[in-house]
């Protein structure tokens, strides 16, 4: 019995080979890339090393030099569709399958390779090289080794940011949560001292009330909003899909911010209904979320367009604004979440750079996208905006995620 170290990352055909292997006796150690591979066979020193030459990170052709320098006695076979043969012959190894493998006569050639090499065929050796080969051998060894080092260094530091983004995720899940939780007695009790439940108020105490209230509701808001993104970025995020009417959700979320976005607001809808199917209350706080934006980055004073188009199969809300727009380079990084062109404790608007992300996360969950593009000649609501144009996309008869 032999033991055959298997350097292949298909699971198919790592199950096949050990399975033919296994059925002849062999012992079968198995890596799915270079640089496993090459850590396997230098410890557990195999009797065979099947390679295939198309492996993430170090490929064959620098494993095959690896090993030559580090267990030259190991015969290496290439096992490929890829791969040339008189490379990987070149580089150290012994035999060379072809992939698809042969079934019948796979394990008989692989147990040929096995044991000492036949009479007349040379191994490869200092012996047998010119000074030039040897030292174009070594040269590669090294950048071989040096780049396997470079590798092991990026995979860790994969790790780490897997592992951060992972921790970052359960604490913004759990910070949520956690002020989540005292909001429910806090927004019950201050609706009581509003409605004057608990007593009548002085005009001063209705005044500091409706302060709370206020301070309040932007908390509740910001929570949510973390709630939000933190269920989008693990797949927990619920929608109850109904029929709604989508035109009547746009307007009521503008008739809302109407009293904040001032006169400039421009608006065009279609005059009759736009039924679709989907999320309604979802849908209706992704718009809050671009006209709090158009609001926040607008320029002072300055238009803020609405415009609502639909076909057959989709719907799409434009929404411009005459603000500075955003610089090229950030424009798809605006909606992933925590992203912030000024993220300074001095920036001159507030929020914590969800609102784009959640805009994005509810309309891929209907079926759709979003865009946005600085400086359009796009017309919204009749005119042409200057600042950030955002268009988001929707189907009006989308798959329930």
């Amino acid at each position: 019995m032999a033991t055959i170290l298997h350097i292949e990352d298909d699971p198919q055909s790592r199950l096949l080979v050990r399975k033919l292997l296994q059925r002849a006796g062999h012992e079968v150690l198995e890596a799915v890339s270079g640089v496993e591979g090459t850590r396997v066979a230098t410890h557990a020193r195999p009797d065979l090393v099947l390679l295939d030459i198309n492996v993430p990170d170090l490929d064959g052709y620098e494993v095959a030099m690896l090993l030559r320098e580090r267990i030259a006695e190991v015969p290496i076979v290439a096992v490929t569709a890829e791969g040339d043969r008189a490379t990987a012959l070149g580089l150290g190894c012994r035999g060379f399958i072809a992939k698809p493998i042969e079934v019948r006569t796979f394990v008989a050639t692989v147990e040929s390779f096995l044991g000492p090499r036949p009479a007349g065929e040379a191994a490869p050796s200092a012996s047998n090289e010119t000074g030039s080969e040897a030292l174009l051998r070594a040269q590669g060894a090294r950048v071989a080794a040096r780049l396997e080092a470079k590798v092991h260094e990026l995979s860790d530091a994969h790790e780490r940011l897997v592992e951060s983004d992972r921790l970052r995720r359960e604490f913004y899940r759990n910070v949520s949560h956690e002020l989540a939780t005292p909001l429910t007695p806090l927004v019950g009790y201050l609706g009581l001292l509003m409605r004057e439940e608990l007593g009548a108020l002085t005009e001063a105490q209705r005044k500091a009330v409706r302060s709370m209230d206020g301070a309040l509701g932007r908390l509740r808001h910001t929570i949510d909003n973390l709630l939000d993104v933190t269920q989008l970025e693990t797949g927990r995020l619920r929608y109850t899909f109904a029929p709604y009417d989508l035109r009547e959700v746009v307007l009521r979320v503008v008739e809302a911010r109407r009293a904040a976005l001032g006169a400039q607001l421009v608006v065009t809808v279609p005059d009759a209904a736009v039924p679709a199917l989907g999320d309604a209350d979802r849908v209706g706080r992704a718009v809050d979320h671009l006209l709090d934006n158009a609001a926040k980055f607008g320029a002072p004073g300055g238009a803020v367009g609405v415009e609502l188009r639909f076909s057959a199969t989709h719907a799409e809300l434009l929404v411009a604004d005459d603000g500075a727009g955003v610089a090229p380079g950030w424009l798809a990084r605006i909606f992933e979440p925590f992203v912030q062109v000024d993220g300074s404790p001095t920036r001159r608007h507030g929020g914590a750079g969800i609102g784009l992300a959640v805009v994005r996360g509810v309309a891929e969950a209907h079926g759709g996208g979003v865009v946005a593009e600085t400086g359009s000649r796009m017309r919204v609501a009749g005119r042409t905006f200057a600042g950030l144009l955002v268009r988001i996309q929707v189907s009006r008869r989308p798959e329930e995620p």
